[in-house]
């Protein structure tokens, strides 16, 4: 083979290049070329992965690449060479080819991309300097590129000198390494324009002139963008979507449908006068060697304290035996003096901290755990990674931020535990270090860490390891099934309604019947349904003849076994009938769709950040790794990212920390100060006691709104229904309640209520399984009960742990014999080990990592127990934390009224910045949450009442804040109801006083010329000024009524939320007795009968907020209408008759009642939907009435129900009060109940009527009447 490609486009170029990494390799191998490099667009996102298939094209003769790797990158480069220029003037930019010829030159690849990407991104392109490609030009080849490369450009433009001189400039810095390029793309899509190719002809002609007179060599390339000639429409769609064009819309950007991998003689074929462009390339991929990218950790160096260091001897003698065992690599080799100081530190500090966890004196399970821990981490070689971890844990905890108790398997590390990473004991509660380290096998720990404050987490470790050397990692969302779909019918133009009607058809999961084969011994196994039993010969170790294998015949079921497959549109085609339909007779447009929708799914589509990986490096990262930028949204500063994602980072030797933001640690943070202001308590939350009564009450009674992850209705019935009593049975069923081991609960909590007897299959399994009633619930338990049983070691426990988990078949199967053998020899029943191992194999791939689920379940008792005994506090937390989640807000504020605590509107006088607790133990909404307020007039207000105390009237607020106020803070205080308290209705605000100005207005004037005259009367030496004071405004008289409404909405605007009422709450009766659903659970209906197809009859009710009529594009008018209820919000659009019919109900501030089907929104005509066709499904409205009409309509009679015992002359006084007080056009009917004859009669009153309203019903429960309405 006598051509390589050099430039070539991988879907990396994001939106331009549609070629598969794995693809590219295979075809190159196909064609028998020796090498292939990747040049996409700006980027080395995709070298990693490319390094990764090249590795699975080796000839295992030789040991070389097959197809050798080139790693390279189509760099963009400044007209001005100042990255920093970014004028208009500045925008233009070159094309220009970079090679790396080994390690050297891929290391100062990585310079040059992250220096553009650092330094020159503008208008999304990371453009480099000729300064920075000269700084790192070596061990580089260099091409010159297509049309948008400089030369290519001077020559088209007919600017030769500067062609000349540019081709001066790069030979001066690369010498023999700098080739002029050379393509040719003549399109053969009819219609297609030939100007590309007219002006390559033109650059090729000057090219190949120039080469000779300035002695360059030539290569050609065909500038790749995707693998096969057939790909180019596909690639086509993919510039669509780059472009934001229609398919079928012109002018847009097209590509000649050429940029293919085309073979040697497809390339030989378009320069058949200049052979030696093709031998160049082989010239070129001659120059560059075989090497390895990855390379050992690197992880980064702790600083050790001084102190300590000056003792260093006594260390290193002290801690002789950990050093020992881990100053030498695997290969032998001494790892350093600092490696040693390092261990020594790290054994210095934990069993400090042992100390303070465990008391002066370990026992002998303590002081051997941490030996081996610290060996085994030591033995790894990650001695640093411990010391890192702790103190940026520590740091953050220094500046009063919490921090987790641990998550993961990392919670099963003692020393982890002595050195404050985590917060629990795993000696307690029986956690596995080999869990999260396996001595067997050496791989990087994960420590992830749980923060209240991750920018402060993240600013750390910037600060103490430097900037340049803490980046965030990359990560790349492609298209998946439904989203390809909707890519490309907006391509084609296809209707919204079309479009999801088609991604619709994607389904949640997808499954087809497969043949599955197992071992079958009839003594022990049952023969699946629909199995049959086969033979045949295996080959097995010879236990006569160790190393060696004999074949012997084994039994096997095999059958047909229902199979989960990937979502794809590739399997969702051969197994979904409705798109076996729609490809078979679907439309043209529609079948375009599919097909091409299928081809681009799985194509990179966008990069992001990931939302906990941090990388720490030892050095400048960009040595290490190229990096990006991405926008870090909680600073809102854009941060170091590395261009290769997670999966590859521990690869290169980058040492990956996850932190990660957890909301729960910032409400129990502002529930302690909560407590802390209103009692001037200090609470150590990590010292509570796990054994509190009425905590282990509130789970039981299942009152666990807002208690972290108990949350869930379903997990409240089985709480409910455990009641649990210890912390053992939190742990269990925060790790039961998720789906598959969900199946256990029943026989858990049967077994704990002592209605089902606790049984172990072995005496011996009671240690491991009694805290879970017999039940296995975690990984953990199997891992022990491996080595009790069975014999095994840790890390075999840990091997068979994973294998499970993944259904690794192979090595169960190998795993299942050793475990069986020795069961065996432990005296153990061959049936009964059988039965353990099957029920692991059923269970095990959902049990849980007990480390974690303990950790979680200790933040969840911390907030059970706050919410317990200091509910009022803990619900103002919560709210403090969400005020941007409506949908928690409204339960949140449900829990509050359930537990009979007021939320007040903000108050000058009570409110703080967040949400607190006043001394009624009500909640207080806090200032900095009334929107459009300056958190700096709140924090004046708070410093000014701490100092002077609270405000006597709104004149002592205005003189006293006067400086810090402008009219808008006043209105935000009066619209938010902060200045209720003084006894001014908020409509006073805005009525004229004698001057004929808004009272609100008057009162900024004089907030300013109040500050004036203080300022005057210190200046006068006399203090004439006293005389000239400003008088204060009159209050104008309230004049008609408030509207109520008005003054909600401006309520809702400014606080977010209705905290005085809410306009809906006089019709909580007819919403609770006639509505089936929340506005806000409408849509969701409405997808779940379109996904069963079902109709469903629906009643709901709203506030009309906002409503206007528009008009169709074919000229009719139809209304759209947003109501609103406690849940959310829905927008209703009613066209034709039901907007002739009901328009006239759609007013603002209209309460109404609608009933309608959810059914599909469209006619079908029979033979349509023969042919497999459907209607997206929608509300359809049938009838609508007024909320205070609803009771006069609907209801038959109002009834109410009273026992014998309750009929004092008391009650009866007032409960005929109350009737008589409430007299309508309902019927009363009341039914009489005697408990001791347990006789009741019913009657219906002939003397009274009453309107039912949520007022009457509200004081017949305080009377103890049960009323419920009679439905028509």
């Amino acid at each position: 083979m006598a051509f390589v490609h050099l430039h070539v486009h991988t879907q990396y170029s994001i939106l331009d290049g549609f070629s598969s990494i794995s693809t590219l390799f295979d075809r190159a191998e196909e064609m028998g070329m020796p090498a292939l490099a990747i040049t996409d667009h700006g980027n080395m996102y995709g070298v990693k992965e490319f390094f990764k298939f090249a590795g699975k094209h080796v000839d295992k003769a030789t040991g070389h690449f097959k197809v050798k790797p080139i790693i390279g990158c189509e760099v963009y480069v400044t007209r001005h060479y100042d990255p920093k220029l970014k004028d208009s003037e500045h925008r233009s930019y070159y094309h220009l080819i970079l090679l790396a010829k080994n390690f050297d030159g891929y290391k100062n690849l990585m310079k040059i991309v992250s220096q553009g990407h650092i330094e020159g991104l503008y208008y999304g392109k990371p453009r480099v300097s000729h300064e920075i490609i000269e700084k790192y030009h070596e061990n580089l080849i260099c091409c010159s590129a297509c049309l948008a490369g400089e030369i290519p450009k001077n020559i088209v433009s007919g600017k030769m000198d500067e062609a000349r001189k540019a081709i001066e400039w790069h030979k001066r810095v690369f010498g023999d390494d700098y080739y002029l390029e050379v393509m040719l793309h003549k399109t053969e899509v009819p219609g297609l324009s030939r100007d590309v190719y007219e002006e390559q002809k033109i650059s090729n002609e000057g090219i190949f002139q120039l080469a000779q007179e300035m002695g360059v060599k030539v290569v050609a390339t065909n500038d790749v963008h995707f693998v096969n000639k057939e790909d180019g429409p596909a690639h086509d769609h993919l510039i669509c979507l780059n472009t934001g064009k229609k398919i079928n819309e012109e002018p847009r950007l097209h590509y000649t449908q050429q940029e293919y991998l085309k073979s040697e003689e497809e390339m030989a074929a378009l320069f058949p006068d200049h052979p030696e462009v093709l031998e160049n390339t082989l010239e070129i991929a001659s120059k560059v060697e075989e090497y390895q990218i990855d390379r050992d950790h690197v992880l980064p160096k702790y600083q050790i304290d001084q102190a300590f260091l000056d003792d260093l001897d006594n260390y290193l003698n002290m801690y002789k035996d950990v050093i020992e065992v881990g100053k030498c690599d695997k290969k032998g080799n001494y790892r350093g003096d600092e490696f040693c100081k390092s261990v020594a530190y790290l054994c210095h500090i934990t069993y400090e901290g042992a100390k303070r966890r465990y008391g002066e004196t370990l026992t002998a399970e303590q002081s051997e755990r941490i030996d081996f821990e610290l060996k085994t981490i030591c033995r790894m070689g990650f001695p640093d990674y411990f010391l890192i971890v702790q103190d940026y844990i520590a740091a953050s905890r220094a500046k009063g931020s919490m921090v987790g108790p641990g998550r993961g398997s990392a919670a099963g590390s003692v020393v982890a535990y002595c050195l404050g990473i985590t917060n629990l004991d795993p000696i307690k509660y029986q956690l596995l270090f080999e869990r999260f380290l396996n001595p067997d096998r050496i791989s990087m720990p994960d420590i992830d860490v749980d923060f209240e404050d991750l920018s402060l987490a993240h600013k750390y470790v910037e600060d103490s390891y430097g900037k340049d050397h803490v980046s965030r990692v990359i990560t790349f969302g492609t298209m998946l099934a439904k989203g390809a779909i909707k890519d490309v019918a907006r391509i084609h133009d296809l209707s919204i309604d079309e479009s999801n009607r088609l991604s619709g058809m994607v389904p949640d999961r997808l499954s087809e019947k497969v043949e599955k084969e197992y071992p079958f011994n009839p003594d022990l196994d049952d023969l699946k349904p629909g199995f049959k039993v086969i033979e045949k010969d295996v080959e097995v170790d010879d236990p006569d003849n160790p190393g060696q294998k004999k074949t012997v015949r084994k039994a096997f079921q095999k059958g047909p076994e229902e199979v989960d497959v990937k979502i794809t549109l590739k399997n969702c085609y051969r197994l979904v009938p409705e798109f076996k339909e729609e490809l078979e007779n679907g439309t043209e447009q529609v079948r375009e769709v599919l097909k091409y929708a299928r081809q681009l799914e799985g194509c990179i589509r966008q990069v992001g950040m990931h939302a906990c990986a941090t990388i720490i490096g030892r050095g400048n990262l960009t040595d290490y790794i190229p990096i990006c930028l991405s926008m870090d949204k909680e600073s809102g500063q854009y941060v170091w990212t590395s261009q290769y994602d997670g999966h590859y980072i521990e690869e290169v030797g980058m040492l990956k920390m996850d932190f990660l933001g957890l909301n729960t640690l910032s409400i129990i943070h502002k529930c302690l100060d909560n407590i802390k202001l209103r009692f001037g308590t200090d609470i150590d939350i990590e010292a509570i006691p796990i054994d509190d009564k009425p905590t282990y009450e509130l789970y039981g009674h299942g009152d666990t709104d807002s208690v972290f992850q108990f949350e869930s209705e379903g997990m409240k019935t089985w709480l409910q229904r455990l009641h649990p009593e210890r912390f053992e049975d939190l742990i269990a069923m925060n790790a039961l309640y998720r789906p598959g081991p969900m199946d256990y609960i029943p026989d858990f909590v049967d077994r704990k209520l002592g209605l089902k007897p606790i049984e172990y299959d072995l005496p011996e399994m009671e240690e491991f399984l009694k805290d879970t009633y017999g039940v296995t619930v975690y990984q953990e338990q199997v891992m022990l009960l491996s080595q009790k049983l069975a014999g095994f070691t840790k890390g075999q426990a840990d091997k068979l742990r994973k294998a499970m988990g993944k259904k690794q078949i192979a090595i169960l199967n190998e795993l299942k014999d050793k475990f069986m053998e020795g069961g065996k020899a432990n005296g153990h029943p061959e049936k009964i080990l059988d039965k353990i191992w099957k029920d692991w194999e059923k269970f095990a791939q959902y049990a849980f990592n007990k480390s974690h689920a303990t950790c979680y379940a200790w933040v969840s008792y911390q907030t059970g127990w706050l919410k317990c005994h200091y509910p009022a506090e803990f619900f103002a937390a919560n709210l403090s934390c969400n005020l941007s989640n409506m949908p928690e807000i409204k339960k949140i504020l449900s829990d509050c009224k359930a537990h009979k605590i007021k939320v007040l509107n903000p108050d000058v006088n009570e409110s703080y910045s967040h949400f607190t607790v006043n001394k009624e133990g009500n909640i207080r909404f806090g200032l900095k949450g009334i929107k459009g307020f300056g958190s700096n007039v709140a924090d004046a207000i708070i410093a000014d009442r701490a100092a002077n105390g609270t405000y006597a009237d709104v004149f002592d607020f205005i003189e006293r804040l006067g400086n810090s106020l402008g009219r808008k803070a006043i209105e935000c205080l009066v619209y938010s109801g902060g200045f209720d308290s003084f006894g001014i209705q908020r409509k006073q605000f805005f009525l004229p006083c004698r001057s004929g100005n808004l009272f609100i207005d008057e009162l900024a004037r004089y907030a300013t010329l109040y500050c004036q005259d203080a300022v005057d009367s210190a200046a006068s030496l006399f203090g004439e000024a006293e005389e000239m004071r400003p008088v204060r405004p009159e209050i104008p008289e309230m004049v008609g009524a408030d509207d109520d409404f008005e003054w909600l909405q401006k309520e809702k605007e400014y606080v977010g939320m209705y905290i005085s009422s809410h306009p809906l709450d006089k019709y909580a009766f007819e919403i609770e007795s006639f509505t089936t659903c929340e506005l806000a659970n409408l849509n969701k209906l409405v997808a779940e009968c379109e996904s069963s197809k079902k109709k469903m009859k629906v009643a709901v009710a709203g506030l009309v907020t906002e409503c206007g009529t528009l008009t169709t594009k074919t000229g009719k008018p139809y209304s759209k209408t947003k109501l609103e209820d406690y849940s959310g919000a829905y927008e209703l659009a009613l066209f034709g008759r039901d907007h002739e019919a009901f328009m006239s109900y759609m007013k603002p501030h209209e309460n109404l009642y609608i009933e309608g089907d959810i059914e599909e929104k469209y006619f079908i005509k029979p033979e349509e939907r023969a042919q497999g066709k459907t209607s997206p499904y929608a509300f359809r409205v049938k009838k609508i009435m007024l909320l205070g009409n609803v009771n006069e309509t609907m209801l038959n009679a109002f009834s109410i129900s009273i026992t014998t015992p309750m009929l004092t002359e008391r009650f009866r006084k007032d409960l005929v009060s109350l009737i008589q007080s409430n007299r309508g056009t309902v019927p009363l009917k009341m039914y009489l109940y005697d408990p001791q004859t347990k006789y009741s009669i019913e009657f219906r009153s002939t003397k009274y009527k009453v309107a039912v309203t949520t007022d009457l019903v509200s004081a017949l429960k305080l009377l103890g009447v049960q009323c419920a309405p009679v439905r028509k």
